[in-house]
This record gives structure tokens, C-alpha cells and sequence, in this order.
């Protein structure tokens, strides 16, 4: 017993004086302590202002192609050539209006009639929406509604990046906002698109109809819109994770020992 009194006094004053390495027993306490004062002094990276410009500027153009697009009337084009009237008759049909136009050249060089037209699309009396085309008019009224609501998601999402911006706390938790309110906003053109495209085939148009450049627009907005969004939120984690690229000056530096 006496013994091993003594080794146990000789180890522990050797291992005060250096002789001898800490005792086992305090080695894993030391290294959480160690881990925790690291994990404390690491500064929380943000993702870099310069990141949250380049989404702004992507939302930016996702909605002017979406306003753009609204306000055309060519989202479906018919035409139609008459050689023996020497007549041609058009129409283009938009989410809110469509337009006919009937074009006749008239005996002599330069003599013609041209008659436009326009109207609310689609309507009751007009379109039959309370009997045999409720669906159409329904889905087509849809896809308006669907497209106003996505320009609005972009205003939103402005707004959103104009505040998040201005403090360091809210630029590390803003851009799951942003990523959000750009993948609803590339969703809802989606869904434009998807019921146009359903409803050209599927509703009765002319045979001679073609999908015009007010859809192409959209596509161009929503496929934009989800890049964005990805691109959004693949640099939001990498700055979370302390990634130079994506954070900046505030990326985490290793500890050199």
C-alpha cells in the first residue's frame, strides 16, 4: 500500500514539475474545453453583400420578363392566308385580351383594308365561361392570377434584400428568405406556363395556332427564376460553412498550431 502511495505522489509531482505528461484522466476534459473555446471565438460568416446584389439583380430581371410577358398579347397566335381573297385574318390571344386584325389587299398597288380588333379575354358572353368552357376559362383566368402574384412575389423579395442587407445579423439569416420567396415566385410562372401550354392543346384553338413569344417570356422567367433560387441557396450554405467564396473577409481561418 505504501508503495503505491509513493508512485502515485512521485507521478503527480513529476507531472507538475514536467517531468511526466498530464494524467490521462484530465486529457479528454482538456480537449472539450479546447473545442468549445474554438467553436466561441469563431466568427459567425455572413454571405457577402456582393451575393445578396447579384440576387437582387436576378429578381429584378425574373420580373420584368413576367411583367413583359403579362402584357403581351401574343402568349397564342393563329393565322390564317387566303390567296384568292388576298386576304389574311389573325389572331392572338393574351392572359387578359385578345386581338383579330383582317387584312385584305385591294385592287391597285398599295390599296388595302385592315380592320383590328380587340376584347377582355376570355369572357362570359363572349366565350361561353358559364357553359361548355367554365374549365378554360377558369384555368386561363388562373394563370393571370398566377402571374400577377409572381410579379408581386418579386417586389417582395426587393424589399426583402434592401432590408436584409443593412445589418450583419440579418444578412446571416435573410438569405433562406430570399431563397424562398424566389423559388414561389419561379414556381408560380412555372404553373403559368405548364396551364397555358395544357390548355393549347388540350382547349380547341385553331389548328393553324402557334405558341407565341408572350409564353416564351415566361419560360425564360422561370427557368431564370429557379437558377436563381438554386444559386441562392447553394452560396447561403457554403457561407454558412464559412466558405471563402461565398463569405468573404468572414470566412472561418484555420488554426495554425
Amino acid at each position: 500500500m505504501v508503495a503505491k502511495g509513493k508512485d502515485v505522489y512521485s507521478a503527480t509531482r513529476d507531472w507538475r514539475h514536467g517531468h511526466a505528461s498530464e494524467p490521462p484522466s484530465t486529457r479528454p476534459r482538456l480537449q472539450r474545453s479546447l473545442v468549445t473555446l474554438t467553436r466561441s471565438s469563431l466568427p459567425q460568416t455572413t454571405m457577402r453583400k456582393a451575393s445578396y446584389a447579384i440576387s437582387a439583380v436576378a429578381v429584378v430581371a425574373t420580373t420584368v420578363f413576367a411583367v413583359v410577358a403579362l402584357t403581351r398579347i401574343d402568349w397564342i397566335v393563329a393565322t390564317y392566308h387566303s390567296d384568292a381573297l388576298g386576304a389574311t385574318f389573325e389572331a392572338k390571344y393574351g392572359l387578359h385580351e385578345m386581338c383579330t386584325r383582317l387584312l385584305v389587299q385591294l385592287p391597285g398597288k398599295d390599296d388595302r383594308y385592315e380592320h383590328p380588333e380587340c376584347r377582355a379575354f376570355p369572357t362570359r358572353e363572349d366565350d361561353q365561361c358559364n357553359e361548355d368552357n367554365r374549365l378554360f376559362c377558369t384555368l386561363w383566368s388562373t394563370a393571370r392570377y398566377a402571374s400577377e402574384l409572381a410579379i408581386g412575389f418579386g417586389a417582395v423579395t426587393l424589399v426583402t434584400i434592401a432590408i436584409g442587407v443593412t445589418t450583419h445579423s440579418r444578412r446571416r439569416r435573410i438569405w433562406r428568405v430570399v431563397a424562398g420567396l424566389l423559388t414561389i415566385q419561379a414556381l408560380l410562372e412555372l404553373a403559368v406556363f405548364a396551364i397555358v401550354v395544357d390548355q393549347f392543346r388540350t382547349a380547341g384553338f385553331p389548328n393553324k395556332a402557334r405558341l407565341g413569344p408572350g409564353l416564351w417570356l415566361t419560360t425564360v422567367a422561370w427557368i431564370f427564376g429557379v437558377l436563381s433560387a438554386i444559386a441562392t441557396i447553394v452560396t447561403g450554405i457554403a457561407a454558412d460553412n464559412g466558405k471563402r467564396w461565398a463569405a468573404g473577409n468572414r470566412a472561418y481561418q484555420p488554426i495554425l498550431g
